[in-house]
């Protein structure tokens, strides 16, 4: 493939001089700090979870109470409603 016409100007670009000057002096830097904002939003977030991790996973007025009506065999389960209650859990999920 030939190039007519236009070389003279293409290799004109690298005859130009076109230097860079040393750097003689630079001025003085200052130093920024970081800064970190935290919104509302966040903060209320935070205060919930803090209120929530204290507290308990268990709530031992239940656990005793269950146990009592087990240990006196007043603690009766009725093996339908158990199975239906199992039986919706399993069909809640899938949906």
């Amino acid at each position: 493939m030939k190039i007519w016409g236009g070389i003279s100007r293409i290799s004109g670009i690298y005859g130009k001089d076109n230097k860079v000057e040393r750097v003689n002096s630079t001025k003085a830097l200052s130093s920024k700090k970081d800064v970190l904002s935290i919104s509302n939003q966040a903060k209320d977030y935070q205060t919930a979870i803090n209120a929530l991790k204290k507290i308990p996973d268990i709530r031992q007025d239940k656990v005793l109470e269950l146990q009592e009506k087990y240990e006196t065999g007043q603690y009766n389960v009725n093996g339908q409603e158990l199975a239906e209650s199992i039986i919706k859990s399993i069909i809640d999920r899938k949906v």
